[in-house]
C-alpha cells in the first residue's frame, strides 16, 4: 500500500457557480465566477498560486484541449497550467493533481478548477465519440447509451437480490426524491423542486426501470479549490479542511469481458478500500459523517452505497427505506442534491462534491447543515458501469 497524502494537504478556499442552463455565461465567465469565490475564501492573491489544473471533459463545450483557458480567463500570466480529463471523474482528477503537487513539495499553493458548458453543445445527453472512448468504444455495442448501460445494473440487481420490479422501482424513486428534497434547499442547484415518489414512478421511462427522474440532468457550471501544505493552512484561515486520503482506480477491461456481475462497480471497491486504509477508517458506515456520490442514475447511488460499505451487500433497500441516507439520517448522502438535483457539468462535478463537504465541515451549509460532521467522502465515477475510473476522497477537520 502506497503512503498516500494523509494530513499533508489542506483546502483553504473553494468556489462554485450555480449549475443549470447558463446561457448568459461563457465558459470563461463561469471559470472566473468560481475562481473569484475561491480566491476570496482563501484570502490570498492570484500571484500566490504556483500551479493550476484545469478539468474539462469535452472539447465541444468551447473550452478546448489545452490549459491555456485557465491562465487567460483568470489572468494568471506564466502560471504552470495543466489540463486534465478523466471522463466524469475529471473534476476529481484536477483536485488530485493540485493536491499531489503540494504534497510533493513542488508548490506551496495550487489551484484546481473544473468547468463544462454542456448546454452549448446541443446534446440532450453527454456527447460521445470514437476518440473519447478508443478501445473501450470498440469493445462494446456502438449504439449503447448511458441510461441503457446503467439500467442493466438495475435489472441485474433486482434479479440477484429477489426484488420485485415494483419494489425496485420504488427503491430507486426514494433515492431521487431524497436528492430533490435536498436540492430544493440549495440556492446553487439546477433543479430546486421537490418531487414525490409517485411522480417519479409514473414518469416516462428512459431505459427501464430508469425513468425521467432517475437520470441526472445536463448542466453548465464551474467549481474551484485552492490547496496548500497542511502546516501552512491555518495561516490562511482558522478552519481549513484536510485531505485524509485521495484514491483513484481505473478498470482494466477484464471486468467487462470476463468477471463483471453487474451488481457492483469493481473500481469503486478498490478505490474505497485504499482510501479507508490511508484515512484510518475502520467501519465506514459508522465513521463517515456524510457523502456526495456519483448518482448519474438512481441505481448508481444504490450500488455505490454497498461498494463504499455504507450498506451490507444486497441490503441497501433497507437503509433507503429506513431513512439512513436522508439529510437527518445517520449517514446523509447527497446533502446538496447530488448530480440528480445540483446538476452535472462534467468537468466541475468532482469539485462540486468537494465544495459541499468543505462547507459542511465548516458549518456553513445553511438549511442543509449536518450536525457535527467529522469526515466527508466524495465518490466520482467516470465511464460505463464495467469499464470506468472511480475516485474516492476523504476529508476532515
Amino acid at each position: 500500500m502506497e503512503e498516500g497524502i494523509r494530513d499533508r494537504v489542506a483546502i483553504i478556499g473553494m468556489g462554485c457557480t450555480s449549475f443549470g442552463e447558463r446561457w448568459d455565461k461563457s465558459p470563461d465567465e463561469l471559470m472566473v465566477e468560481a475562481f473569484m469565490e475561491a480566491l476570496e475564501d482563501a484570502g490570498i492573491e492570484k500571484k500566490d498560486i504556483g500551479a493550476g489544473w484545469l478539468g474539462t471533459c469535452y472539447e465541444e463545450t468551447n473550452v478546448g484541449k489545452s490549459a491555456i483557458p485557465l491562465s487567460v480567463a483568470l489572468k494568471l500570466p506564466f502560471v504552470a497550467a495543466t489540463r486534465v480529463e478523466n471522463w466524469c471523474a475529471t473534476g476529481s482528477e484536477a483536485l488530485r493533481g493540485a493536491c499531489y503537487a503540494v504534497a510533493a513539495g513542488a508548490y506551496k499553493i495550487c489551484l484546481a478548477l473544473g468547468v463544462e458548458k454542456l448546454k452549448d453543445t446541443g446534446y440532450g445527453g453527454l456527447p460521445q465519440n470514437e476518440v473519447q472512448w478508443g478501445t473501450v468504444r470498440r469493445l462494446i455495442d456502438s449504439n449503447q447509451t448511458a441510461p441503457g448501460m446503467f439500467a442493466m445494473l438495475a435489472t441485474r440487481y433486482f434479479s440477484r437480490y429477489n426484488i420485485s420490479p415494483e419494489d425496485g422501482k420504488r427503491m430507486l424513486a426514494m433515492i431521487s426524491a431524497k436528492s430533490h428534497r435536498n436540492g430544493a434547499l440549495n440556492p446553487k442547484a439546477h433543479l430546486r423542486r421537490e418531487v414525490t415518489v409517485e411522480q417519479i414512478m409514473n414518469a416516462p421511462i428512459v431505459a427501464w426501470p430508469l425513468g425521467l427522474f432517475d437520470c441526472c440532468g445536463v448542466s453548465d457550471g464551474s467549481a474551484a479549490a485552492i490547496v496548500t501544505r497542511a502546516d501552512l493552512a491555518k495561516k490562511f484561515r482558522p478552519d481549513p479542511v484536510y485531505v485524509k486520503s485521495l484514491q483513484i482506480a481505473a478498470s482494466s477491461g477484464q471486468e467487462m469481458l470476463y468477471s463483471d456481475d453487474w451488481t457492483h462497480v469493481e473500481s469503486t471497491l478498490h478505490a474505497a478500500k485504499r482510501a479507508y486504509v490511508q484515512a484510518g477508517i475502520k467501519v465506514p458506515r459508522e465513521e463517515i459523517s456524510m457523502s456526495e456520490v456519483h448518482d448519474c442514475f438512481s441505481i448508481t447511488e444504490a450500488i455505490t452505497m454497498e461498494d463504499l460499505e455504507f450498506s451490507p451487500r444486497g441490503k441497501v433497500k433497507d437503509d433507503i427505506e429506513s431513512g439512513f441516507f436522508e439529510l437527518g439520517g445517520s449517514l446523509p448522502v447527497q446533502p446538496d442534491g447530488g448530480l440528480k438535483s445540483f446538476g452535472h457539468p462534467v468537468g466541475a462535478s468532482g469539485l462540486r462534491m468537494m465544495y459541499e463537504m468543505y462547507k459542511q465541515l465548516q458549518g456553513k451549509a445553511g438549511a442543509r447543515q449536518i450536525k457535527n460532521p467529522r469526515f466527508g467522502l466524495t465518490h466520482n465515477l467516470g465511464g460505463v458501469p464495467s469499464v470506468n475510473v472511480a475516485s474516492v476522497i476523504i476529508v476532515g477537520l
